[in-house]
């Protein structure tokens, strides 16, 4: 299973929110790249990068970090945040993002992003979904939808999609565990999606537990930035010791 740290970013700095809401932000580094570097330098080969301002703003701001990051460090970039245009998304591409994730367009204009997943194809293309009570949140957590969840993964599953990072709103940021039972559903209906468990994960035991379940990958934010997980913890998880 892949660990993927997590460093989201508002005005320029690593932040990491309380559920979504940008009013409980805490800035954990000034310095995005160092934060990266140390990742990188721990042996961890994945980054998940976030830019909340573009989630605000429709649109990227924060492709300038993207860019710096990706020219001075050899991490698998997958980006996310304010993708909402055919300029938006070739702009996460030229900046050195391996992978994009995709969350509000997939749910507010469904051709565009079925547009983006025939352009790009499937293995640069991650379907984004936030899930608060059962159904699709969007537009940085600032939206709910009337969308159920397991209906849109079936519809897009259908058109392709290969992989999904799912956050359960409700977990992510609190440090009290990852939605189990959530991610147990969506593998028994879905076993050959590639899926991110994001959101709550807060111990090695936690790692160990969506291992075993049979999640592809697991992101990992506040554990790390909070002292609960630590750098070294994850090279031996990740090096199969």
């Amino acid at each position: 299973m892949q660990i993927i740290p997590a460093i989201d970013i508002i005005g320029g700095q690593c932040v990491r929110l309380t559920q979504g809401d940008y009013d409980r932000k805490k800035v954990y580094d000034s310095d995005p790249l160092a934060v990266a570097q140390r990742f990188e330098q721990a042996g961890l080969r994945h980054l998940h990068l976030v830019d909340l301002d573009g989630a605000k703003a429709s649109r990227i701001i924060n492709h300038p970090t993207l860019r710096q990051i990706t020219s001075q460090t050899q991490l698998h970039v997958d980006f996310g945040g304010g993708i909402k245009s055919d300029q938006d998304i070739q702009l996460a591409f030229d900046s050195g993002a391996q992978q994009v994730t995709v969350g509000t367009i997939s749910v507010k204009n469904r051709p565009l992003f079925l547009q983006w997943l025939q352009r790009y194809g499937s293995e640069r293309i991650i379907l984004g979904a936030d899930v608060s009570q059962g159904m699709l949140a969007v537009s940085g957590w600032q939206e709910q939808s009337q969308i159920e969840l397991f209906d849109f993964l079936e519809g897009y599953v259908a058109e392709g999609v290969r992989r999904v990072i799912c956050t359960d709103i409700a977990k992510d940021g609190l440090l009290s565990g990852p939605a189990v039972e959530l991610y147990v559903e969506i593998l028994r209906r879905f076993p050959d999606l590639e899926l991110v468990a994001s959101g709550g994960v807060t111990t090695m035991e936690d790692l160990y537990r969506l291992r075993e379940m049979g999640c592809t990958a697991a992101i990992v934010g506040k554990a790390i930035y909070e002292g609960r997980i630590g750098l070294e913890e994850l090279r031996k998880f990740v090096g199969g010791e």
